[in-house]
């Protein structure tokens, strides 16, 4: 595992492209790699949600969305940050998507869907000057991702500002950010990936029958982790590839799927498995071949 370095390296690359109805957009690149976009995306969801939008800008569409609370979930799972509000969810590819315990995402597909490029950017008008701000991602086929939509200066609720009456303190953001994931003036403020702390989950999913007896696996789980004195959150996720195996139990750490868990595996599972580093190979998924 590579070690965190909280340090992002400028890129020192910056791209104008001319608006249809004049004016430019500017763009100023920056590293795209896990460590750096987990710990921006972090930041903005999780510390950040009251001041940040998220939206999908093309032409002859735009959808645009807000948190009015905390997110409820904020996960790094096979590749895919999802994080979910209140009424929608958001998914983006910051890391290689292997395709679930089998690994079945092509090679070409992982890098279609992962992010490869990112940006800070300014909109100017025709006179030269500044009218939005926020951060655009690309995929590896260089198609638009989603955009996250920085606080406005020029804005307030749904209506423009007087003109010449900016409020310049919405700026703060932008800029502090602009700093640390741009310039490489100051570090990222963690000491390691904060979409990378070491997770248990248990699928909850109503696709098949058998997931529908999670509550008593996620207990047990629960206090034997909480036994064990882990550093390991346990939680309940969605769909987690392997249907009509379950329940389904997901380690983050090493990647691994247990299946037709019961609440004795699933005690085994934190004190063979977590605990003393022993998978439990008569549970894992893909099965284990004794042979």
């Amino acid at each position: 595992m590579t070690e965190f370095n909280p340090w992002v390296k400028p890129l020192n690359r910056i791209i104008s492209e001319p608006s249809p109805t004049g004016g430019k957009i500017e763009y100023e690149d920056f590293d795209c790699s896990t460590d750096v976009l987990s710990s921006l995306l972090y930041t903005l969801f999780q510390q950040n949600w009251h001041q940040v939008g998220v939206g999908h800008i093309v032409q002859g569409s735009v959808l645009e969305l807000e948190f009015n609370a905390p997110p409820k979930l904020c996960i790094l799972y096979d590749g895919y940050l999802t994080v979910a509000a209140e009424g929608w969810h958001l998914h983006l590819c910051i890391e290689a998507n292997l395709g679930g315990p089998h690994c079945n995402t092509p090679l070409e597909l992982r890098k279609q869907r992962q992010v490869s490029r990112a940006a800070f950017y300014r909109r100017f008008n025709a006179e030269g000057k500044p009218r939005s701000w926020g951060i655009q991602f690309w995929n590896g086929a260089d198609e638009q991702l989603m955009t996250i939509l920085l606080p406005n200066p020029l804005v307030e609720g749904e209506n423009l500002l007087p003109e010449g009456k900016p409020d310049l303190s919405k700026l703060e953001l932008y800029e502090e950010l602009r700093d640390i994931y741009v310039l490489g003036n100051k570090p990222i403020p963690f000491h390691k990936n904060p979409l990378k702390h070491s997770y248990i989950s248990v699928c909850t999913s109503s696709r098949c029958l058998p997931s529908q007896k999670w509550q008593p696996v996620y207990d047990a789980l629960k206090t034997a982790v909480d036994k064990a004195g882990l550093d390991v959150e346990v939680r309940t996720s969605g769909c987690l590839e392997v249907c009509k195996l379950g329940p389904v139990v997901f380690y983050s750490e090493d990647r691994t799927w247990y299946t037709r868990v019961n609440p004795d595996v699933a005690e085994k599972i934190v004190n063979e498995h977590l605990v003393e580093g022993n998978k439990l190979t008569e549970h894992s998924y893909p099965p284990v071949s004794n042979t």
